[in-house]
């Protein structure tokens, strides 16, 4: 099964997922399950947290990235190697002598349900492996000034992207633009969505 850096890295992961309570672990798996069959453009960590902050698991940043990422890599590894639940489970009880069963028992009953339809999608998927823009947000401000300018009065576009990328991972970018870089922007994502309406 695929780990992280290290056994202790792994332990203190398998720890933390056995802190869940199951439904709590079946809601977070079920999301990563829905991205690997498709049905969702990626894994939302701040949704995740908001879930655990709720059930009163108190995670860092860090812990929960690693949570998701060691399912969201377990699922995918258990998919390539076409493993049955039986063997899901038995591998990661080697891996970690950490796990709960009742963890455990989530993760096998969720791939006896779900396994093949991950294998059905990753097998398309696998053609197309690109980023997706999940959501797009921007506004418009005005510059008055800064450091270097006392009165700048200057208005800007400032954009804040979410991207899945092919691992899932949903991360956010922002930027701002001139309004004549946006338009120059705007015109040419136009043409790409026009093109994209043609495939």
């Amino acid at each position: 099964m695929p780990g992280l850096d290290s056994s202790a890295s792994v332990d203190q992961t398998v720890e933390n997922i056995g802190r869940l309570p199951p439904d709590v672990l079946a809601e977070t798996c079920q999301q990563i399950l829905s991205h690997l069959q498709g049905q969702a453009r990626g894994v939302d960590s701040a949704e995740i947290s908001d879930k655990f902050q709720k059930a009163g698991i108190q995670l860092d940043k860090e812990a929960l990235q690693e949570v998701v990422q060691f399912l969201l890599l377990t699922f995918r590894s258990t998919e390539k190697s076409n493993l049955s639940a039986d063997v899901l489970v038995a591998r990661l009880g080697e891996g970690s002598s950490k796990w709960s069963k009742a963890a455990l028992q989530v993760l096998h009953r969720l791939w006896s349900d779900q396994g093949t339809l991950v294998n059905t999608h990753q097998e398309v998927q696998a053609m197309l492996s690109i980023g997706q823009l999940v959501d797009m947000q921007w506004k418009l401000g005005m510059a008055v000034s800064s450091d270097t300018c006392r009165s700048l009065n200057s208005p800007y576009v400032s954009l804040l992207l979410k991207i899945a990328d092919t691992s899932g991972q949903i991360s956010q970018r922002s930027f701002e633009m001139t309004i004549a870089q946006f338009h120059n922007f705007y015109s040419q994502f136009k043409e790409v969505a026009a093109v994209l309406e043609t495939v």
